[in-house]
């Protein structure tokens, strides 16, 4: 129930803050929004002002779009499914209106080339905010074994797969406490301890927590380490929690996004890249119900964590969204630029068609990692 209420709250903000960006930079600019939602349909309940101003209320799926027909009015509406929100930009799907100047589609390229970045926008700037709430909290940062920090620990980074750490049931984010009861606070020392266990049995004290509590595991080291692995098959990474200043804590937030926008954008190119040769790629992307997975861990490594994992989150909806693929915002600016380039707007038949299509396609595409999601998580 934690995982499924972190997630909700974890989406839902990173949704409804997007869908924000584009209503708000709509308005500003003249363009109308016919309904501003808070989750999606069923509507639950809906507000709006009649003619003489009056504060008027609407239950269910009670149509009230034609009493705010060719006024300015926006329906603000509580929905159902508590995912987001969304928001009905007069115009914005249609083909053709010609005869409403307020019309999306009747703006000019740069107004519609604002709306359509304001969602991403607002992703990048909320995860500056959740990053700088985060290093304000304090978070473990990766230390070197010549640096003097009181809580410095060694912790598992990565656990790889059939490896003997993960066989015996490490987990990332497990602290190392001792090898064979010798104490362990440097990665250096525990390089030395696995390197002088070949092919024995060890017990590591290690500390996990998401449990909150001490675990004594066995394993047995390799004679032999495979191609990219060590003897026990974890990658390591000394920590020590460090906090920071509230104007220091902003200007790190936002070289931590915009460091993660260009990971990303290389990371994507990489996939891509992938596509054209006979490396396996599924395995490195995930979906919702992995993001549920780790949102709920994240959830029991406390506020901090969450605050950082949320924004993570949000700069990966940002930089997907830019991608010029049909259906994205990225694909809607494309079409906007090549509107520009040839001096007068495309076909929106077929530009309507294009959306369609790219939406099906990304559909398809989520159903296939979210079944993959459940195969290795479930």
């Amino acid at each position: 129930m934690t995982t499924f209420i972190a997630f909700v709250l974890v989406l839902g903000l990173l949704v409804l803050v997007h869908e924000l960006g584009h209503f708000l930079v709509a308005k500003r600019n003249g363009v109308p929004s016919e309904e501003f939602g808070f989750g999606f349909p069923p509507r639950i309940v809906g507000t709006y002002k009649d003619k003489k101003g009056k504060r008027r209320w609407v239950f269910g799926n009670q149509r009230i779009q034609e009493e705010i027909k060719d006024r300015d009015e926006t329906i603000y509406s509580l929905n159902l499914i508590p995912l987001g929100g969304f928001v009905k930009i007069r115009g914005e799907d249609e083909e053709e209106n010609s005869n409403d100047k307020k019309s999306f589609v009747n703006q000019k390229p740069w107004v519609r080339f604002k709306i359509l970045f304001a969602g991403v926008a607002m992703n990048f700037i909320l995860a500056i905010l959740l990053f700088s709430f985060a290093f304000q909290l304090g978070l473990p940062e990766s230390v070197g074994d010549d640096e003097s920090f009181k809580d410095a620990k060694v912790q598992i980074a990565l656990v790889a797969k059939d490896s003997p750490a993960d066989l015996a049931g490490f987990e990332m984010g497990d602290e190392v406490l001792a090898i064979n009861s010798v104490e362990i606070d440097k990665i250096g020392q525990f390089q030395e301890a696995i390197s002088q266990n070949k092919g024995q049995e060890i017990s590591v004290e290690i500390f996990r927590e998401t449990e909150d509590q001490k675990i004594t595991l066995a394993t047995s080291v390799r004679e032999e380490a495979p191609s990219g692995q060590g003897l026990l098959g974890v990658e390591l990474v000394r920590t020590a929690f460090t906090k920071y200043g509230f104007f220091e804590s902003i200007w790190l937030a936002i070289q931590a996004t915009f460091s993660l926008i260009l990971a990303i954008l290389l990371f994507l190119g990489d996939l891509i890249a992938k596509l054209f040769t006979s490396e396996t790629v599924s395995a490195q992307v995930t979906g919702p119900v992995g993001i549920a997975v780790m949102t709920g861990q994240m959830a029991k490594l406390g506020l901090a964590y969450i605050l950082q994992f949320t924004a993570l989150l949000s700069v990966n909806l940002g930089v997907i969204n830019l991608l010029p693929f049909p259906a994205l915002d990225g694909g809607r600016i494309f079409f906007l630029l090549i509107e520009k380039i040839k001096g007068k707007p495309l076909n929106r038949k077929i530009e309507g068609m294009a959306n369609a299509v790219g939406f099906f396609l990304l559909i398809g595409l989520m159903i296939f990692i979210t079944f993959k999601d459940i195969a290795n998580f479930f």
